[in-house]
């Protein structure tokens, strides 16, 4: 028997069966545990999998993951070797960001956009509590982060739960498609949810006030059926973004403004960092290419000096 994954909590899961839809709670034989994964989570939301009911009936157990089309995946902890597959065979992401309340630093953006990239996953940015953001100075850096992405070529968005803002057209990019909702904790994601679809009543939490920071509220990663037609992928709110899987030419390709000048470049493999005749490195100084974009590059090239980097066939499965 086939089915989805709609629910993971590290060591048992949910499955729809493909067939007719019935809702199985999963494991996974130990062999499949074991067999070569270097990830967290060897089975995530989205994954199509193969199982069998055990004798009792009551109990499906997943003996094969199919492989995957696509996924978000990112580096597990600072210090780890192992990632973690966030979701997989998804249409799109939407990286829920908030200028206060808490701030999504640009860096957190950009690794979350070079992952989703490199792993054929499109990424739209989705800036959340636009109603916090009619102060001068907080608009004037909205429409500067919303200039810079959009003149890269993302997909840019407005949206408040407070006001309705962006709702009904956040609704038609939802509609019928698999959509996965990320972000850092406190940006509103399943408040959003609740929004768009009401009928969900997903759990939501406080901002602290101590650090205008968000609590975890969403403990596992979960798809629910939209009404009007689709799936949305609930996550965890994430503190931090290192990625996984990419060598240091995969995030330069994968910046698209500096792919494109790749041609421009002396060296056929710059590394856009101390090469003569760099174009990246001289659109930065002209400003063509936002400095913040640049420090997030260096950044995730050089992050513990690229030794904890998995290829992307450990990931796929």
């Amino acid at each position: 028997m086939t089915g989805t994954v709609i629910k993971s909590t590290g060591s048992n899961y949910l499955v729809r069966d493909n067939g007719d839809g019935t809702i199985i709670p999963c494991k996974i034989r130990g062999k499949l545990r074991l067999d070569g994964n270097k990830s967290t989570n060897p089975v995530a939301v989205g994954d199509i999998v193969d199982y069998d009911m055990e004798t009792s009936g009551d109990v499906g157990v997943i003996s094969n993951i199919q492989k995957r089309q696509n996924c978000i995946v990112r580096r597990a902890t600072n210090l780890s070797r192992q990632s973690q597959v966030i979701a997989a065979n998804i249409d799109q992401c939407l990286i829920v960001t908030t200028l206060i309340m808490p701030e999504t630093p640009l860096e957190f953006i950009d690794r979350f956009l070079v992952s989703a990239e490199a792993y054929k996953v499109t990424p739209i940015i989705v800036f959340n509590k636009c109603d916090l953001c009619k102060d001068e100075g907080v608009a004037e850096e909205l429409k500067r982060r919303i200039d810079l992405y959009t003149n890269i070529g993302y997909r840019c968005h407005c949206t408040s739960s407070v006001t309705g803002e962006g709702i009904d057209t956040l609704r038609d990019i939802l509609r019928d498609k698999t959509t996965l909702l990320s972000g850092r904790s406190g940006t509103g994601k399943s408040t959003l949810i609740n929004t768009i679809n009401p009928g969900l009543n997903l759990r939501t939490g406080e901002i602290s006030s101590a650090h205008l920071d968000g609590k975890h509220t969403t403990t596992f990663a979960e798809m629910f059926p939209l009404s009007f037609g689709g799936y949305v992928v609930d996550t965890p709110g994430i503190r931090s973004f290192g990625t996984a899987g990419l060598t240091n030419e995969d995030v330069a390709h994968n910046f698209p403004e500096f792919f494109s000048r790749l041609s421009e470049c002396r060296f056929y493999n710059c590394t856009h960092t101390n090469e003569p005749g760099c174009a990246v490195k001289a659109a930065v100084e002209n400003g063509e290419i936002e400095f913040s974009r640049y420090e997030s590059y260096l950044s995730i090239c050089f992050e513990d000096g690229g030794k904890h980097r998995m290829s992307r066939k450990e990931i796929y499965g």
